[in-house]
């Protein structure tokens, strides 16, 4: 036994560490997790305590004998995948399988990875906390038991392969009760009135009508705003009252993964999964001058406490770049103001500060560079001195009416040097006249009455998704993101400008999980589950029973939704008022995977069906002939999408790729784009021509030529974060749309 074995989950965390380990010690990656439950069965005993059964996932059985057989020679192996439950779980798998004493594994956690951080870890080594692991398989196996017991209730109602989650329909749920309010909504018109007014001095200044006779305006139309126009018109206007005071505005705590993941959409406009995929890698390391750095703590957190080293580091650099005035007397200390905070971790931060983002600015990709500047400009933030601003509120008295004019003159910049959170602190405030004092005389240059109208509540951005859930206690913060990202690719939710839509699809399944099991998928439901979750980890509850105590009334819930399927099935199964063209009965609106059609009421008896959009039954293909009967082909829609079938079917069966009519953009090829499967039933796109053109994409033709390179045809591919573009396989470029100047490669 000659070196110690220190595992971590990623390759690219182990390369880091093992630079910063002397060569005692064995760096190995588990690559992952190497355990989880069966992919096509429930996996979870309900009969004897619930109890999972846990096989080895795909592919990491060479991955595990590696990890033995180095286990196996060491002195001591030390267990640090990601200091969270999930992270907790993966470790005890590993303890698991490598089978070792007990006094030979220990689990270090680290929370930076830098040298400083690998050398507290390596130092304060514990036993595995079971409490964690608990928690994380207790979350799985309702997850689990959630997903593989309504979903083949949603398969047998709408379609197979619909899915349910435990937290991600109820944030299905809050969006389409937020599209619910913003359909309900009505609008209402009202006034206000604004005076554009003079004193002795500049500068001009506006001020608004608070008050009538007394009483808040209520102006809803425009006669109403006339008829007290013409009242003001004759009235004298004198300053009555001036309040002036000093106002602090103190910086925003570092940020948490939900803050984070907010800001970044709000920002940089990044998708939560973006975002985080960003942070890991500034977490697990970036070579710096040749060398691995960590450049940020832990990125999943819901804590801002930060430790007293960070604090002192922070402070000198802050007096040095930019003086003793902004640095606040005492070190600044933010609380946690929502309940059931885990605060295991630090709030995210820079873990060095010789190393700004301008000095590592070259070495980081786009995403890194920008997320990177957020996080220390936020942090260096929160250690500055407040803003100073001094607030001035006139009140003007025009006989029975009150106006009001606010000044906000910003007195020291404080924090703002660094960072600006939202667009007030963006903007310069107009100061007000200086001669301003009461019982002084003004003078109107001009009335100005505008008409507005109330506004619906706004939708879900990724950001403020995000926060609603962080608010409501739903999902933790190593959930944020895969909950977002989970929605959208189940087509439930989709992103319009930014902003998160039900689908027809996803108020559709809504509807069928709130009318079935209300009490199992809302919010209030699912918030107690976390806190029970989070009073596993504290060692407050017992992980059994907490399950025990979720799946009575679950249980119970689903056999009642089950005995009422055919009355939830009949609701959603609309007749679409049109006879069947093969048997005469009614036709139906039904759902499958490729959207709604419509199906012979007869079934099984007719098979008949017919794409929802089509008139008539078959749209026939100008031209095209069947190779086998010479009857006319027909386009149809089937489960890999459009094809060309004979009209004679039954009794003719042939079939072939449906063309896109696109020019292959091979070089000397005069054949067509056809839509193509595979083996095991994958669509792309080929060449007609094929063996003789070899000529194939994944991703769906685009009749447009590159207007970098001029390669004759585009592609539309969706991204790891779910954006639509146009993109170029030749030259490997990410094309902008039409409506844009400038045309950019992907990897600038």
């Amino acid at each position: 036994m000659s070196k110690n074995v220190l595992i971590v989950e990623s390759p690219s965390k182990a390369k880091t560490i093992k630079k910063f380990l002397g060569p005692d010690f064995e760096v190995l990656s588990s690559v992952g997790h190497i355990k989880d439950l069966p992919e096509k069965e429930l996996g979870v005993d309900i009969q004897h305590d619930f109890k999972p059964r846990y096989v080895t996932i795909r592919g990491k059985i060479k991955i595990i004998q590696r990890l033995k057989n180095a286990a196996r020679e060491a002195r001591m192996v030390y267990l640090a995948p990601d200091p969270d439950r999930e992270g907790e779980a993966i470790a005890w798998h590993i303890a698991n399988i490598i089978d070792l004493p007990s006094e030979r594994v220990r689990r270090v956690l680290f929370n930076e990875i830098t040298a400083h951080g690998i050398k507290t870890g390596i130092s304060q080594p514990r036993m595995l906390d079971l409490n964690l692991v608990n928690a994380q398989q207790a979350r799985r196996v309702l997850d689990r038991i959630v997903g593989y017991q309504v979903s083949p209730f949603l398969w047998k109602t709408l379609y197979r392969g619909l899915s349910a989650g435990r937290v991600q329909s109820v944030a299905v749920r809050i969006i389409c009760d937020r599209e619910a309010e913003i359909q309900a909504f009505r609008t209402q018109e009202y006034w206000e009135l604004f005076a554009d007014l003079a004193s002795g001095t500049p500068p001009l200044f506006s001020a608004k009508c608070i008050r009538i006779q007394g009483k808040k305006p209520q102006i809803s139309n425009e006669s109403e705003a006339l008829f007290h126009l013409e009242r003001l018109k004759t009235a004298t206007l004198t300053v009555e009252t001036i309040d002036q005071k000093e106002i602090r505005k103190s910086p925003a705590p570092p940020f948490t993964t939900s803050t984070l993941q907010q800001e970044a959409t709000r920002k940089l406009k990044f998708t939560p999964h973006r975002t985080m995929l960003a942070a890991q890698q500034l977490y697990e390391g970036v070579e710096i001058n040749g060398q691995p750095v960590g450049l940020i703590t832990y990125m999943r957190t819901d804590s801002v406490r930060i430790s007293g080293e960070a604090l002192t580091s922070a402070r000198a650099l802050i007096a040095e770049h930019w003086g003793a005035a902004y640095l606040p007397a005492n070190p600044r200390h933010f609380k946690n103001t929502r309940k059931n905070i885990q605060d295991a971790h630090e709030g995210i931060r820079p873990t060095r500060f010789d190393l700004a983002p301008e000095v590592v600015a070259a070495s980081l990709t786009p995403d890194q560079r920008k997320l990177y500047s957020l996080i220390w400009n936020r942090f260096i933030a929160s250690q500055m001195a407040p803003a100073l601003y001094r607030q001035k509120l006139v009140d003007i008295r025009a006989g029975d009416y009150l106006l009001r004019s606010q000044g906000n003159e910003l007195l020291f910049d404080g924090y703002l040097k660094v960072y600006r959170q939202d667009k007030k602190e963006e903007e310069e405030i107009s100061k007000l006249p200086p001669d301003l004092q009461p019982g002084l005389p003004l003078t109107v240059r001009q009335w100005r009455p505008e008409q507005k109208f109330t506004e619906p509540p706004s939708r879900f951005t990724d950001g403020t998704l995000i926060r609603e859930l962080d608010t409501l206690g739903i999902g933790r913060p190593s959930t944020y993101a895969s909950i977002v990202t989970t929605v959208l690719e189940r087509k439930y939710i989709e992103r319009q400008k930014g902003y998160l839509l039900p689908t027809e699809l996803g108020q559709t399944v809504n509807r069928i999980l709130i009318e079935g099991m209300d009490e199992i998928f809302n919010v209030q439901f699912t918030e107690k589950m976390e806190a029970a979750l989070d009073f596993i980890e504290s060692s407050r509850r017992d992980w059994i029973e907490v399950i025990r105590e979720f799946y009575q009334p679950f249980h119970q819930a689903l056999e009642q939704m089950d005995a009422r399927r055919a009355t939830i099935k009949g609701g959603i199964q609309l007749k679409a008022g049109q006879s069947c063209e093969l048997c005469g009965a009614e036709m139906l609106i039904k759902w499958s995977k490729n959207g709604k059609f419509l199906a012979c009421s007869a079934f099984p008896k007719c098979r008949h069906t017919r794409p929802l959009d089509e008139p008539e039954s078959r749209a026939e293909a100008p031209d095209k002939v069947c190779p086998a009967c010479q009857s006319p082909m027909v386009i149809k829609e089937g489960r890999y999408g459009k094809f060309y079938a004979c009209s004679n079917y039954p009794r003719c069966k042939t079939t072939e790729p449906f063309s896109t009519h696109i020019a292959c953009p091979a070089p000397g090829c005069d054949g067509v784009m056809v839509a193509k499967r595979t083996r095991k039933g994958k669509l792309f796109y080929g060449c007609n021509r094929y063996p003789a053109c070899k000529f194939a994409t994944w991703n769906q033709p685009v009749n447009q030529s590159c207007p970098l390179c001029g390669f004759g045809m585009l592609e539309q591919k969706q991204t790891r974060d779910l954006r639509t573009i146009l993109y170029c396989g030749h030259c490997k470029s990410e094309i902008n749309t039409p409506d844009e100047s400038t045309y950019q490669a992907k990897d600038e």
